[in-house]
């Protein structure tokens, strides 16, 4: 029955704790900016994660004083700060991110981007409803993006999708696009 009790003095170091590791997060992240906490990339997932688990474990834990969750989660926050601007400034995505994938095209689901991907067919029809899809003309492309969130591209089939929306992404080739108005 100890597992369903706890004594005054772990309430009050739990409660501190947390308390303060949550200023130590809001601040940190203000420091480090809104980026901090988003999930652009696979990395951008990873720490935010990491930084909620450094966080449990600075409030759960004995062996992990306030100082150290916080000293932790800055180093998380500015290791994702590097690789950002490893990123932006010397194209280390290709390094840390996942590339975007054409799931479908059209009415047709690409079966082998689908296994590859481990995307269900069941996953994509849910992901059409989310989007309010009525009618799968109306689809110009799915896509798995490199975040692991699924885009639905729809809407009427007499305007074409803007083939910029595709820079990058796999199995682009099989979506029609109109060509750039530059």
């Amino acid at each position: 029955m100890e597992w369903l009790t706890t004594s005054w003095s772990d309430f009050w170091h739990i409660s501190l704790s947390a308390a303060g590791i949550l200023v130590a997060v809001v601040l940190l992240i203000r420091a480090n900016g809104l980026r901090s906490l988003s999930k652009m990339s696979s990395f951008d997932f990873a720490v935010t994660v990491a930084v909620g688990s450094v966080a449990a474990t600075t409030l759960l834990s004995d062996s992990a004083s306030l100082l150290d969750g916080a000293i932790g989660i800055a180093a998380l926050l500015f290791s994702q700060r590097l690789i950002s601007h490893a990123r932006v400034h010397f194209n280390a995505s290709v390094l840390v991110d996942n590339q975007p994938v054409v799931l479908m095209v059209g009415d047709t689901m690409l079966t082998d981007a689908m296994r590859r991907t481990r995307v269900t067919a069941d996953d994509i029809r849910g992901k059409l409803r989310e989007a309010n899809v009525i009618e799968l003309s109306e689809v110009h492309a799915v896509v798995l993006e490199s975040t692991g969130d699924i885009s639905v591209l729809h809407g009427s089939q007499d305007k074409p999708l803007d083939g910029r929306l595709l820079e990058g992404v796999m199995n682009k080739e099989h979506v029609s696009v109109r060509a750039p108005s530059d």
